[in-house]
């Protein structure tokens, strides 16, 4: 088995290290990652700026390649470039913050799985819940387990796994729940502020509040000290919307203008 592993913290994170090593137990691994932290870049790709890709040595030794693009651009050079051949999974992390609800959206190690899935690669993002997590061990092993799961069953083409793991010691962990996103959503501002020159700027701050009480969420699982699994796709149509709009005789009215 090939894995292909890249994240959005950059490449010498210790996340993806802590990742990389796990999955070697198991696996192949080629590290794609990059050369800096991409977080919150969402599915960004570069177009108009070119990809310079160089090998990245940690403590001596050659651990993979780093992208100066983003986490997408990673999975994409990966694949096509890289891997000589299509690996047999993508796995995306370990990312330093949770990566559940809304920010789902917004995170780059997501989308880098949500690139791969939709090269019609399976695929897995994974995120401990604290942006100061230390001790990667677990969620490594998570990844492994998940990994082996994902090519034991098989995903659909263009859906990825989503995992959370809570950042508390292993014996604490309450289990593992399969989960649907949350509708938790941010309450932000941009915090005004001045620098020593009397300049202003702007700085994001905000918090993530619960809109819904359902248990059977990611962000509601993580909080009771669950694991949470999370199966997500790239379709964004809102289907029972558009049963609804077929009422609103809209085609009707632009098809006999039309005529």
């Amino acid at each position: 088995m090939k894995i292909l592993v890249t994240n959005d913290d950059g490449i010498d994170s210790a996340g993806i290290a802590a990742l990389a090593k796990g999955l070697k137990e198991i696996a192949e691994v080629i590290v794609v990652a990059p050369h800096d932290e991409q977080s919150a870049v969402g599915h960004g790709i570069t177009m108009k700026n070119p990809l310079r890709v160089s090998k990245y040595f940690k403590n001596g030794s050659f651990f993979g390649y780093a992208v100066e693009g983003t986490p997408a651009d990673c999975v994409k050079m990966g694949i096509r470039n890289i891997a000589g051949k299509p690996p047999d999974l993508v796995i995306s992390g370990i990312n330093h913050g949770s990566n559940t609800a809304i920010n789902i959206i917004y995170s780059g190690t997501v989308s880098a799985a949500r690139e791969a899935a939709i090269m019609d690669i399976p695929a897995i993002a994974i995120s401990v819940t604290n942006h100061d997590a230390r001790d990667f061990r677990y969620a490594s092993k998570v990844a492994q387990m998940v990994a082996l799961k994902v090519v034991e069953h098989g995903l659909p083409n263009g859906t990825l796994l989503n995992v959370n793991v809570p950042n508390i010691p292993e014996s604490e962990i309450a289990g593992i729940l399969v989960t649907k996103q949350s509708k938790a959503k941010w309450d932000d501002i941009y915090e005004k502020r001045t620098d020593p020159y009397g300049k202003d700027y702007y700085w994001l701050t905000g918090k993530l509040v619960e809109i819904e009480a359902e248990l059977d969420t990611d962000q509601r699982a993580v909080k009771n000290n669950f694991v949470s699994i999370t199966p997500i796709h790239f379709d964004l149509t809102d289907h029972d919307t558009l049963k609804k709009m077929k009422s609103w005789d809209i085609e009707k009215v632009v098809n006999e203008k039309t005529i």
